[in-house]
């Protein structure tokens, strides 16, 4: 088993950056595929980003550019640079570890409590 904790959230402006962690404990980091999900208010959680555990990467087209999936094997970490950020960005952050690198949300085992990322304009 594996237990996640997001940080990194909080309130930006448009246009300006932010770099979510997404801390590990349990077993072995490495050996899982890792992916990040967020959720607005009345909407479904949604794929943002995931990597493989050789650290391949896959992007949702509306960050694909803007963000940067990234992963620390040695620190038990995985990070989420945000750049360029939108109003529509606003959600909550959800980091989660699963056998393969998916974008769907069933296919990921493990998920942390979420951490708030807000975008005013």
């Amino acid at each position: 088993q594996v237990q996640l904790v997001e940080s990194g959230g909080g309130l930006v402006q448009a246009g300006d950056s932010l770099r979510l962690s997404c801390a590990a404990s349990g077993r072995t980091f490495g050996w899982y595929a890792m992916g990040w999900f967020r959720q607005a208010p009345g909407k479904e959680r949604e794929f943002v980003a995931s990597i493989s555990r050789s650290a391949v990467t896959s992007y949702a087209n509306s960050v694909k550019g803007r963000f940067t999936i990234s992963r620390d094997n040695a620190k038990n970490t995985m990070y989420l640079q945000m750049n360029s950020l939108k109003r529509e960005d606003t959600a909550v952050y959800y980091c989660a570890a699963g056998t393969v690198p998916t974008n769907v949300r069933a296919t990921y085992d493990y998920w942390g409590q979420g951490t708030q990322v807000t975008v005013s304009s």
